[in-house]
């Protein structure tokens, strides 16, 4: 068979990564000396490769992520009270399998969101859903499910997310229906899904915050009990590196 017609086949069919698996085969000089085995496997794995790549393309576009960050890519150096040890557990994502809570506080700038969606982009590269939200536009994205009948269908999606990450909680006063939101949230995830939060206020206030007594109870009861908590410290992150920015005017 000529090989342009079975490159199309492959397409039809959807296999993609094996259709340009095979045009490399046909490109290199080596692929005569294969075996037909070889060649085989060699096209399966383009197809392998293919499809993994897609689905984490499709992840990180439905997760959201507000900035591209890698736990590769992490700041060890600056002191922020990071205990290293409890970074390399949570680097192997074995919490979110056993559908622990990870809250994550500190001052502004220390890299509290940096690490959580580098956390997140981890949990997208080991096939685990994952959405991401500021929680004011958690609060719009509830809100405009409400007004078109769709908040239960939401919440149920929510539900089923292997890793939310809720970034910036407490900002701004807390109304009392972002409140039973969020408990009903935390409720339908409870020893089923993780939840990552992030905050400037430290995780003693958080009751306070939340308003009603009764829902606040039961949300951090959901939330604390069966999460790993990181208090981070330091002088902001930004401000150090305005300070080390060259001004492009200033002369040496």
């Amino acid at each position: 068979m000529l090989t342009e017609p079975l490159i199309q086949q492959l397409h039809s069919l959807r296999l993609s990564g094996m259709a340009q698996g095979l045009e490399q085969q046909q490109a290199s000089p080596d692929s005569p000396r294969l075996d037909f085995g070889e060649r085989l496997g060699l096209l399966i794995e383009h197809e392998r490769a293919a499809r993994a790549s897609a689905r984490l393309t499709q992840r990180l576009r439905w997760a959201r992520l507000p900035m591209p960050a890698a736990l590769e890519d992490l700041d060890m150096r600056t002191p922020r009270g990071l205990d290293g040890s409890v970074l390399a557990k949570l680097k192997r994502l074995d919490w979110i399998r056993e559908h622990l809570n990870l809250l994550i506080t500190g001052p502004t700038g220390v890299g509290k969101s940096y690490l959580a969606c580098a956390l997140a982009h981890a949990a997208c590269r080991a096939d685990l859903n994952v959405r991401c939200f500021r929680v004011p536009r958690l609060v719009d994205d509830l809100a405009r499910a409400a007004a078109l009948q769709k908040r239960s269908a939401f919440l149920r999606q929510l539900a089923k997310t292997d890793l939310i990450v809720l970034d910036d909680f407490g900002l701004a006063p807390v109304s009392e229906q972002t409140t039973r939101d969020l408990l009903e949230l935390l409720d339908d995830r409870y020893d089923q899904r993780s939840t990552l939060i992030t905050s400037q206020l430290p995780l003693e206030t958080w009751h306070a915050q939340l308003g009603d007594p009764t829902v606040a109870d039961a949300i951090l009861d959901r939330l604390v009990h069966n999460s790993y908590r990181l208090n981070l410290t330091g002088e902001s992150m930004r401000k150090k590196k305005s300070i080390h920015t060259i001004d492009p005017e200033r002369k040496s």
